[in-house]
């Protein structure tokens, strides 16, 4: 982003997670997603005459298993309103909503950002409804409406503008997805619309306080369309303030195709929605006691596992971040090291060769085809020093796939892959790839050290990959020195 210099960047984000519960915030109608349209409805989310909603206590215990992972404060005595904006897909024609007793308050999440660790303050995380879908390419004439997903209960997580870089709200919505999916609070299928992202957005001259007049993108559908969108609407933002114009506090959205942001309508303030107390709802208590049971059943947060699996296995930042950006990650590690305490060998074999194979097949690590018995026996394999890795990660685990009945010194035996340790079998290698180069050999001697890998390569080849490369590199070394 150009001018950054000059302007600050402000951005506040408001998620809309939908929880994973198995029926609707307000009625039994199923909250699954993918069936035929209309079909998930009852007289209840239609809004016939004489309905009244009840209350689904699982979207409470979500909420506040959220709230306690976020550091929030569990507001105890709370209640719904009825928020009066048009929703054209929503057969009530309001939302019901939480306004100004949301169950959870402040609060935080931690990221690690290019300054370092920062803590994105929350404004609150509050319950409501979903709306309908309506959707316009169906029919040339008629918009179709969807109800399936109205009444679908969602937490809405809303930031504080303390975000000052696409950067750190793309890494922002990365670890809140992380978090929802670890604690099955919500699925984090963004493509499915089960998580979504406004953005609102302004700048303000460096060193100011004072918050510019805020633009909201709305809907955005990945975590890295966010990113893109706030991009464009800074240097838009910047690029108005810097000719003089005024900036139109509106809502937006974001054209992924042409990677675009464009008006939809004038933003409405909170004072337009004309919130009142839902009349057939009686206000709900969340009790100490509640809380406290909902505590107790928290399991460690994948922070506090990356910090474990660096202190127990000695796992680099980079290695344990990447295994705990996944709860079935974590998982397939810790089913892995019950067979080998090759710690750093198992990070890097999921990482490499395990996580490429299933990217090709459309897998998941749990859907591997190996067992976690058969991998921790390859990878011992390799760090006893009898076959190498490269073999080890192509044929003999390919090999092992396809004849799953099959050890891997079995394949490697069969294959004629175990690495050959003679000290004289290796050193004629050496001496056949030295005498085959002697201008490489000048050009070593002369200071062109880095030649070693050439000729490390080539006895390699000569041995058909099965000469200890420690061995060689010794080898080499002395004969060349």
């Amino acid at each position: 982003m150009s001018n950054n210099n000059t302007y600050e960047l402000v951005v506040g984000l408001e998620v809309h997670a939908q929880l994973m519960t198995k029926t609707k915030l307000f009625c039994s109608d199923s909250a699954s997603f993918g069936g035929m349209p209309n079909t998930q409805v009852s007289p209840i989310s239609l809004a016939h005459p004489g309905t009244l909603p009840k209350l689904n206590e699982k979207a409470i215990e979500l909420a506040v298993k959220l709230g306690l992972a976020m550091n929030c404060d569990i507001e105890n005595k709370n209640y719904f309103a009825r928020k009066n904006y048009f929703y054209p897909d929503l057969p009530k024609g309001y939302q019901i909503s939480q306004h100004s007793a949301p169950i959870c308050k402040n609060g935080f999440l931690s990221i690690s950002s290019a300054q370092g660790k920062k803590n994105i303050i929350l404004n609150r995380i509050h319950i409501e409804e979903d709306a309908g879908k309506s959707v316009h390419d169906i029919d040339e004439k008629y918009t179709c409406i969807d109800l399936n997903r109205a009444g679908v209960p969602l937490l809405e997580i809303v930031t504080e503008p303390v975000i000052h870089s696409a950067e750190d709200a793309f890494t922002f919505l990365t670890e809140l997805r992380k978090l929802v999916r670890w604690l099955d609070v919500c699925d984090g299928n963004m493509e499915e619309g089960s998580m979504r992202c406004d953005a609102n957005i302004s700048v303000r001259p460096m060193g100011s306080t004072t918050l510019g007049k805020r633009v909201e993108v709305k809907n955005l559908n990945s975590i890295r369309n966010v990113k893109k969108a706030i991009e464009i609407e800074f240097e838009r933002l910047v690029s108005l303030t810097e000719n003089g114009q005024d900036i139109i506090q509106e809502t937006r959205s974001y054209d992924a195709d042409k990677n675009i942001t464009f008006s939809l309508r004038s933003k409405e303030d909170a004072e337009d929605y004309r919130y009142f107390p839902e009349p057939d709802l009686p206000p709900f208590i969340v009790t100490e006691n509640y809380i406290n049971h909902i505590k107790s059943t928290l399991t460690k947060l994948p922070e506090q596992i990356k910090a474990d699996f660096m202190s127990l296995y000695q796992l680099s930042d980079y290695d344990a971040q990447s295994i705990c950006s996944e709860k079935e990650d974590i998982e397939y590690f810790e089913s892995i090291i019950k067979h080998t305490q090759h710690y750093k060998a198992v990070a890097n074999w999921m990482i490499g060769p395990l996580k490429h194979f299933c990217k090709e097949h459309n897998l998941s690590l749990h859907q591997f085809p190996l067992s976690v018995e058969k991998i921790a026996d390859l990878i011992s394999f390799v760090e006893s020093g009898k076959i190498n890795f490269n073999n080890a990660s192509g044929r003999i685990m390919n090999a092992m796939i396809e004849n799953k009945a099959l050890s891997a010194f079995e394949v490697a035996t069969e294959l004629n892959l175990i690495q050959e340790k003679d000290e004289n079998a290796i050193e004629i290698w050496v001496e056949e790839t030295l005498t085959s180069m002697p201008e490489k050999v000048k050009e070593y001697k002369s200071g062109k050290k880095g030649l070693i890998g050439l000729f490390s390569g080539d006895v390699k080849k000569r041995s058909k990959g099965k000469a200890d490369m420690q061995l060689v590199q010794r080898l080499l070394e002395e004969k060349l020195n």
